[in-house]
């Protein structure tokens, strides 16, 4: 009997493809952007994750004022110094690697050549802390650091624009009023999680900044990498503690310092992304209660048509039950063929919006299948009134219906 349904629910929507189809795009659209809108919000919150991570492991970030980001509240907080980093990386042995960053942006000049870029000053712990790998030549010798010689690693963007195909390495790269010889070249990294280029900078000996930059011996940002199993909430308080006794704040002063776990960066981004995609999921939903009102109305108006083919139907024998079981199937088909369509547009979709927005592609069964159940469900929810009206007209009437 379902067999049966199934093929002259078939054969009345092949009857009317145009209308079938017009009936069915609610449902196309409100699938297809259910799926795009979720499958691209995990894309979005994988790819922070690992932008955040590619910042380092275990990584904590310290900095004067008492929060991060654009507009954090550092007047009149004191920078940092050398020996802070030398009494973090003595008192605390959960820390791995503490590196002191001190930056400028300047014109980099090579030949011909310029470009604007971010030049760091810091010491061989950037590259552990900052999770970085050197692609090609090496960090810094010890008397180099120690000196504050005239040397420096760069990124793959810059050597891009001022050195093009060519090798860097053995360079020299015009910073300012001197001359630095190019040693290293940092493996690229690409996008960060703010939108920055992690690859568009240079690094120097820190005391090759702050003598030949800055003009000073502050150090703006400290990256504090952690040891594998370290607890970075206890780690987070000896930090501070130790940074409150060396900065000489009383009890009842508050902190003129801000450390925070990139882990926590990346928890709080995601949380918003999730946030943002369940919002736009659930607005997109809305499109397929629409297709369902479309496919009751379409219903409707089938009923109407074939009232003469319910009354014979109804006279020569078939039973209520049947009749409304032939609408309700014709409804579903109808919805579910919609749910189906969706779905591949959103896959198609889904490929084509990730490769250009770089973001990775994550299909997830889970919401497809839901998607499919879903718009299988509107309409049986949809077309329950169409069929049962159909199921109870009087064979007599129905006959006599032109």
């Amino acid at each position: 009997m379902l067999l049966n349904a199934l093929l002259l629910a078939l054969r009345a929507i092949r009857r009317n493809l145009m209308r079938s189809f017009l009936t069915v795009l609610g449902i196309v659209i409100g699938v297809g952007a259910v799926i795009t809108m979720v499958t691209l919000g995990n894309g979005a919150t994988r790819m922070v994750s690992d932008q955040i991570s590619s910042l380092g492991i275990n990584l904590l970030i310290l900095r004067p004022g008492q929060q991060l980001g654009p507009g954090r509240e550092s007047a009149g907080a004191a920078n940092f110094r050398l020996t802070d980093v030398e009494a973090l990386q003595a008192q605390i042995p959960s820390l791995h690697a503490v590196a002191p960053v001190v930056g400028s942006r300047v014109t980099l000049v090579v030949g011909s050549q310029n470009w604007s870029s971010q030049v760091s000053g810091t010491s061989n712990a950037y590259f552990t802390a900052g999770n970085w790998k050197i692609a090609a030549g090496r960090s810094f010798d010890e008397d180099e650091e120690t000196a504050g010689k005239a040397v420096c690693v760069i990124g793959d963007t810059v050597r891009k624009q001022l050195f093009g195909s060519g090798s860097p390495l053995g360079g020299e790269l015009r910073v300012k009023n001197f001359t630095c010889i190019v040693v290293g070249l940092l493996a690229a990294k690409g996008q960060g999680a703010m939108g920055q280029d992690q690859d568009d900078v240079v690094l120097m000996p820190i005391r090759t900044v702050q003598r030949r930059l800055t003009g000073n011996q502050d150090v703006s940002t400290m990256m504090l990498s952690m040891r594998d199993g370290a607890n970075a909430d206890q780690v987070m308080v000896q930090i501070r503690r130790l940074m409150r006794e060396r900065r000489k704040l009383a009890e009842s002063e508050e902190d003129n310092f801000n450390v925070m776990d990139t882990k926590q960066i990346a928890e709080t981004l995601s949380g918003t992304i999730r946030t943002m995609t369940g919002l736009l999921g659930a607005v997109a939903a809305v499109s397929l209660l629409v297709g369902g009102i479309g496919i009751m109305n379409i219903m409707l108006v089938s009923v109407t048509e074939r009232t003469r083919e319910i009354g014979i139907r109804l006279a020569i024998g078939a039973l209520e039950h049947e009749v409304l079981l032939q609408f309700l199937i014709e409804a579903v088909v109808l919805s579910a063929l919609g749910g189906l369509i969706g779905i591949t547009l959103a896959f198609v979709t889904c490929l084509g919006l990730t490769a250009l927005m770089n973001m990775p592609f994550l299909f997830n069964p889970g919401i497809n299948l839901l998607a499919f159940v879903f718009s299988a469900m509107i309409g049986i929810v949809f077309g329950y009134m169409p069929a049962r009206r159909a199921a109870s007209l009087d064979p007599i009437v129905a006959l006599r219906y032109e």
